[in-house]
This record gives C-alpha cells, structure tokens and sequence, in this order.
C-alpha cells in the first residue's frame, strides 16, 4: 500500500491529522507523521494520548523540516477572528504564519492543507490573504481558497472556516465549491459541495446528544425555575433562545431573570427599550454602547416615577451611572447558559470563549451540553479521548476543527496528488521485476 508522510503543525489537540488520515485511509493510502509541533502543553497531553507521538513544543524552536509529502497547519487565528482585534499580521500571532513559510524554505513538500477562521478571507480588505497566496505562489505552489460550512458536510453546526489547499509545481482542480451556508441556524438546507460528499440527510443537533448524561451538566434549580417563569412552563420555548444583555430579539435578559434581584414589568420595560434605543444615531455615532442621560431616557420612555425606576435598576445593578449618565451593565458571563439550541436544528458555532455554555432542553432536562457532545458536533469519534477537566475539553473543542470538512478537503488534495505524482501498483510491480 502506498504512503504519504507528512508535517502537522500547530496540531491543537490533533483535528487537522485525524481528519488527514482518515481521508487517506479512504483512498487505501497508509499514512505517517514525521513531524508534530503544538506550543499548549494541554493539547499536547490529548494529541499524545490519542496518537502516541508527543508533539514538539514552540514552532520557533524548529530549525528544519524532515522529508514528507503533505503539510498540515492551523495557524493560530486570534489576530484574523471577528472576535479579535483583526490586527492581522500587525499581530505577533498573526506572524506565525511566516514560520510556516520559513520552514517551506527548509523543505518543500508536495501539497499543504491550511485551516482558519472565517476572518481571514475578508481580513484588511482581503490583502491579508493576498499577502498568504503570494508568499505560497512564489514558492511554487497552486492556491485555493474555499471558504466551507461544516453543516454541509454532514454536522449539525453552522461553522464557516476557510480552507486553503495547494500542490507544488502543478495547476489543480478541485470539486470543492465555496459556500457560507446559511445566515443563522435556523434557515439551513443541506447542498452537496463536494464529488467525496453524496448528498446526506439532514443532520441535526438531536443526533449528537447524549440521552441520559451526567447530572452535573443541568442548570441549577434557581435557573430553571426562573425559566419556567417567563415561559409559563414551557420550557420547548427555550429551543433558539439567547440569553444575552445588550441586544433584543429572540432574547432573554439578566432583568428578565431577576437574576440581580426581581425586576417589576416597568422596569423590564424600561431596560428593554435602553438595549435598543441607545444604538440610534440621534444618541452618537458609537454603533453600540452609549450611554445615555435621564433626559434622553425620557425620550423613550415616558414615566412620571423615571427618576425613582432608573435608581432601582442602578441599585439592582442593571445599570451603572457615570458621569450623570447611565450604562447598562452587561453581565452575558453570568448566565449559566448563554444560548439553547433546537434540537431539531442545527447548533452555533462552537467555540473556545464559551463552549462550556451551550444549552439545550432535552429529554425534560435543561442542561449544558457536554464535552463529548461538543466532540460530536466536530465530527471526533466517540472513541477519541478528551482532556479529563471539561472546561479544558470545551476550549480545545471550540479551537479544534470540524473532521468531516478536513477530510473532504484532504480526500481531494490527496486524490489529486496520488494520480500526479504516486506510482501505480503496475509500476511498482515493474520497478520489482527489473531489479
């Protein structure tokens, strides 16, 4: 059986590799990793428990490349993610990325597979990435760039990441087509984006959960109880429910909870019209968070006790007075759940700053999700093994990959690779026989 060695570089907890060597298994092609680098000693400890090879440490550190045909990176995204600061390779993490061009210089291999955030794509008006296809390109490579949902490919996640595939000396063509699926979670319908990929079934979140998990992962009596509260005790309501303090919508709210002390509907009123109003543009430019006076208050809301409800909900600690003018206090981290997903849906993303939040109502039980849940909806096997302290699990899960999408991509690069420059088993057997 042929084989195909190969690098995996800021390897996390191993997503990227097991993805690669389940596509190469696919295609009867065995597998070896010469080299592994991961800098968190965390994802270490799970990457040497799950493969056997203890990945080496700061990528810095690393002088040269041994000879191998594939190399794989996640290169950190911090400095591309809409939730950073997008400082791009301004940022020191964003300048790992010319580690990994300065490893190619030590040895070049065949292909590489490159994942990241979604941000990156559009990053500083897309030079970001241009500057990445460049400094592949004068190497010697093919680029592309397909950005991929993970719900497409057979996961109940709604998980946009960009891929990035080239092959060395050669001009490619892949099947894999471009698309960021839908807008949130609940508008989603399955499409076929890749030859590897038949059409599937729907996939959904109540095809990842565990049917009776440990009872540590439900919400606490006082948490449910004021759900029940607000729905009447009907807690299917809950499916598609955020519960976040600084936007509206399909929202619940600290206030709504009473979780700061029990708020009267005239002051859930109130602090429901602040979190919308205090974005129009006839209170300041700032798209969100302005604060605004009493004057401006009653504009809004007209009320001949505004004075005494405004010093309750400062009392409470809805609200913060600064300067004579009022804020309100966001307190998104103090709720146990931060969003409910639909069973009958598919989830979020997941991801490292609040994994451990996700919530669901299921089987009478409101309750987290849990570290092998949140494996499941990256597509890890239940047989892989997670880090033993969950909130540990729940970060390297959010950081880490969706499987099925690496392994589409993989089994496209490595089909294409092996029929460019592998031997047939007809020339093997020739190669034999002549000497």
């Amino acid at each position: 059986m042929p084989k195909i060695r190969f690098v995996d570089l800021f390897s996390g907890i191993g997503g990227i590799r097991l993805a690669f060597e389940q596509a190469a298994r696919s295609l009867d092609i065995e597998t070896e990793c010469v080299l592994s680098s991961e800098i968190n000693l965390d994802a270490q400890l799970v990457y040497e428990k799950n493969f056997g090879q203890k990945a080496l440490g700061d990528i810095r550190l690393i002088d040269q490349l041994p000879e191998h045909e594939f190399l794989l990176a996640g290169f950190p995204c911090q400095s591309f993610s809409h939730a950073g600061k997008k400082e791009g390779f301004v940022d020191t993490r964003g300048t790992l990325f010319f580690e990994i061009t300065r490893l190619l210089d030590t040895y070049k291999p065949q292909a590489f597979i490159f994942e990241n955030v979604r941000g990156l794509y559009s990053h500083d008006q897309g030079q970001t990435l241009a500057t990445i296809k460049h400094e592949i390109q004068k190497r010697g490579y093919s680029f592309h760039a397909f950005l991929l949902n993970s719900a497409n490919f057979g996961l109940p996640q709604n998980r946009v990441r960009i891929y990035m595939v080239g092959i060395l000396d050669a001009s490619p063509t892949f099947d894999l087509i471009s698309d960021v699926g839908p807008k949130d979670s609940h508008s989603y319908n399955p499409q076929q984006l890749s030859l590897f990929y038949p059409p599937q079934k729907s996939v959904t979140v109540a095809d990842i959960l565990e049917s009776n998990p440990d009872e540590k992962y439900d919400c606490s009596p006082k948490f449910v109880n004021a759900l029940k509260r607000i729905f009447n005790n009907d807690l299917n309501r809950l499916h598609g429910i955020r519960l976040i303090d600084y936007r509206g919508g399909n929202s619940i709210h600290s206030w709504d909870l009473g979780l700061r002390g029990e708020c009267n509907a005239e002051e859930i009123e109130l602090m429901n019209r602040f979190i919308l109003k205090r974005r129009n543009k006839e209170f300041g430019q700032e798209q969100d968070g302005k604060l605004l006076t009493k004057e401006q208050i009653a504009s809004f809301f007209k009320h001949p006790n505004l004075g005494e409800i405004l010093n309750s909900l400062v009392t409470k600690k809805y609200l913060k007075l600064i300067n004579d003018k009022y804020k309100p206090l966001s307190g998104n981290f103090s709720f146990e759940v931060y969003k409910f997903i639909d069973p009958n849906k598919i989830s979020v993303t997941l991801v490292a700053s609040d994994a451990n939040r996700l919530g669901v109502y299921h089987n009478q039980r409101v309750r987290r999700l849990t570290p092998r849940e949140a494996a499941r909806l990256q597509g890890f096997p239940d047989s892989f093994i997670l880090y033993p302290n969950d909130d540990k699990a729940y970060y390297q899960l959010g950081n880490s990959v969706s499987i099925n999408v690496v392994k589409a991509v993989a089994q496209e690069a490595i089909a294409f690779y092996s029929l460019a420059f592998m031997p047939s088993p007809a020339t093997l057997s020739q190669a034999a026989i002549s000497a």
